[in-house]
């Protein structure tokens, strides 16, 4: 989860969301390298005493100024086109979970299980330990390393299922089924939000993802089946 004056994103526990976090640093590099360029060519346009009242045009720089961008494009546009291909592209899921967004909780359905669903609502009881506004009564229980399709959708209004440190954000529309594919490299529990504003407790329906060895998974199934 994100921590008190962080700067950056938070740490990737997911192939998708480390994809994304070295390709922002990348693309970061790309614009500098094009803001210094420009502001040594706004200094040296500033400062300098030429003057020529004969130039009316000229056809080699504009030629370099429309190559040099586009060259630029295409150094940023390769890298996201892969990795928008990667967080699209679900590849024999070994697990299907949907996530139905209600005013104001999330419910989780495990399709290949029998009887498994449940709704998952924020813990309000401030004499226990947890994460004000983030810790849930039922958490959503996932698998490591195992490729999952998640589908989302809503009963109410638009939603949207958002978990950084996994790099996934999906909206919930009503009436629509979207998916999305999902990852999880690392065991531990994972916070995320509603990040559409969909009414008035808008900030009070959190997600929260546990993710733990296929065996634990399984006995939790059995737990709650």
């Amino acid at each position: 989860m994100s921590i008190w004056a962080n700067l950056t994103f938070q740490d990737g526990n997911s192939s998708i969301m480390e994809n994304l976090i070295i390709f922002h640093d990348y693309a970061m590099v790309v614009i500098l390298m094009i803001l210094f360029l420009i502001m040594y060519f706004l200094i040296f346009m500033f400062l300098n005493n030429f003057v020529n009242r004969f130039l009316f045009e000229g056809q080699l720089i504009e030629l370099i100024w429309t190559i040099i961008p586009i060259l630029f494009l295409m150094f940023l546009a390769f890298p996201s086109l892969k990795i928008l291909y990667l967080s699209d592209e679900i590849y024999k899921p070994f697990l299907s979970i949907k996530v139905l967004g209600h005013q104001w909780y999330w419910s989780y359905e495990y399709s290949d299980f029998k009887d498994v669903s449940f709704d998952s609502f924020m813990l309000s009881d401030l004499s226990k330990f947890f994460f004000r506004l983030l810790d849930v009564d039922n958490r959503m229980v996932v698998p490591l390393n195992l490729n999952m399709r998640i589908l989302v959708t809503s009963m109410d209004v638009i939603h949207s299922f958002t978990i950084p440190s996994i790099g996934i954000k999906v909206d919930a529309i009503p009436g629509r089924l979207n998916q999305i594919n999902m990852n999880v490299n690392r065991p531990g529990i994972f916070f995320g939000q509603c990040s559409e504003i969909c009414g008035v407790n808008h900030s009070f329906m959190p997600i929260v993802l546990e993710s733990n060895n296929i065996s634990n998974f399984l006995n939790w199934v059995n737990k709650i089946s």
